[in-house]
């Protein structure tokens, strides 16, 4: 008789432990297009950067960059929020001296240059609620063409002989926008 009370217990006390919903945190899936930085210098144990960006990384799957950028309409250069580019020392995009800060980082696609836009605002979504008004500057850059396909938009920094050099790059398209001291 005792072993059926303390049977009927345990079973009933398992029952009940694993009939809880016990729920920790819910976490989202992740991103179809997974946020990303990169800086310059890159090594995470220099603590001097000079500029970083922030930005979500699409991927083409089968699609036509065309479609995903069209030429002659702002993209936010990215996916998801606006790519915001922070810059650690005060430094120029052309002949415009740019101050340190954060600032969203959109371009606007074309055949043969893209144009690269500095702007103002801060925490929007993708470019729908861009306002030319905010823009710091704007420079055209050319747009060329490489035989590396890359499937997931891709931004890196390299250094040049006056400051540093962001290299965009999709499917085959590459953009190169030259910030100098």
């Amino acid at each position: 008789m005792k072993k059926t009370i303390i049977i009927t217990t345990l079973l009933f006390a398992a029952t009940l432990v694993f009939s809880i919903d016990i729920e920790a945190q819910k976490f989202p899936k992740m991103d179809v297009s997974p946020m990303d930085t990169a800086s310059y210098p890159d090594d995470y144990r220099n603590s001097d950067k000079l500029i970083k960006i922030t930005y979500s990384r699409p991927q083409l799957k089968g699609r036509e960059l065309s479609g995903l950028t069209p030429n002659g309409k702002v993209w936010r250069t990215g996916a998801n929020e606006a790519t915001e580019l922070t810059l650690y020392v005060d430094m120029k995009l052309g002949d415009t001296m740019i101050k340190a800060g954060t600032y969203t980082f959109c371009t606007i696609p074309g055949d043969s240059e893209w144009t690269a836009i500095i702007n103002k605002d801060l925490n929007v979504w993708g470019s729908y609620f861009y306002n030319e008004a905010n823009d710091v500057v704007r420079l055209n850059v050319p747009v060329t063409s490489s035989d590396d396909f890359v499937e997931a938009f891709s931004i890196v920094f390299e250094e040049s002989d006056n400051g540093v050099d962001m290299h965009l790059g999709w499917g085959n398209a590459r953009i190169t926008v030259p910030f100098t001291k």
